[in-house]
């Protein structure tokens, strides 16, 4: 096994393009793996690139759903969470991710930061 090209198969995840994605997971690469030059994990990358079908892929592939992303400071979930993908968190909870409490219905943490509870 020659373990691929972890950088041109993170950014075939980035930009979507699941054949090559598959390709350098076929031959090994590492889809947990963090580079020392991104910090990135390539799940929660996917993730905040808009590219669901690949985060998906990556999941079937053994990406890790409780992994934390350094450079993006978030775990799936959180990721997830930030591109309004309930059916992605919850299928990544059900893999064993921390669930986040579900915000009030209505609300953005932003409008509950700044709403009073005495009016």
């Amino acid at each position: 096994m020659d373990g691929g090209n972890w950088k041109e198969m993170f950014a075939a995840a980035e930009e979507g393009d699941l054949a090559l994605l598959k390709y350098h997971v076929s031959r090994g690469v590492d889809v947990n793996y963090a580079h020392p030059e991104f910090l990135s994990t390539p799940l929660v990358a996917t993730i905040l690139a808009g590219q669901e079908e690949v985060a998906h892929f990556l999941l079937a592939a053994g990406a890790d759903p409780t992994l934390h992303s350094e450079f993006d400071g978030l775990t799936p979930v959180q990721a997830a969470r930030r591109v309004g993908w309930t059916g992605l968190e919850d299928k990544l909870v059900a893999l064993g991710a921390q669930s986040l409490p579900r915000a009030a219905a209505g609300k953005s943490w932003f409008g509950r930061l700044f709403s009073r509870s005495d009016s």
